[in-house]
């Protein structure tokens, strides 16, 4: 467990963890759901100038935000499952339409937590309901 005490992460704790990172905080993430037991986490990321494609068409997420959204909440859905936060192995995002609107919703689902590393898929969609990217990540299960 690489000494790092294990916890019970509920949604407050996850936010708390996500405040609690200087560029997680400039994302701006909000938890809107957390199952420990069904190894799912939920959250939210609002558009802001900042995180903005450019270009001829406004209101556009830039690549990068999406990508860290989707790697933040597949490392958080292990994070609640082994008590505490967990280093990201490998990920991988298909962009599958441009990502828009107010607000992006990432629903990260473990398939598989194992003894040394856990794979998790990721939906993002947009305001609409739209799936706009997908994941999947591999993290190591050893808290620290």
């Amino acid at each position: 467990m690489s000494g790092a005490a294990r916890q019970t992460l509920d949604a407050a704790g996850v936010q708390a963890m996500l405040d609690g990172s200087p560029f997680i905080g400039f994302l701006g993430l909000r938890v809107t759901e957390v199952d420990a037991d069904a190894g799912r986490v939920s959250m939210t990321m609002p558009m802001r100038p900042e995180l903005e494609r450019g270009g001829p068409i406004a209101g556009q997420f830039h690549g990068g935000p999406v990508a860290a959204l989707i790697d933040t909440a597949g490392d958080f859905a292990v994070a609640v499952a082994v008590g505490g936060g967990v280093p990201t192995m490998n990920f991988r995002v298909d962009y599958l339409r441009p990502s828009g609107g107010a607000a992006l919703q990432a629903v990260a689902t473990a398939r598989r937590i194992g003894r040394s590393m856990a794979v998790v898929d990721i939906d993002v969609t947009d305001a609409e309901g739209r799936l706009t990217a997908i994941g999947r990540g591999t993290y190591s299960t050893k808290v620290g």
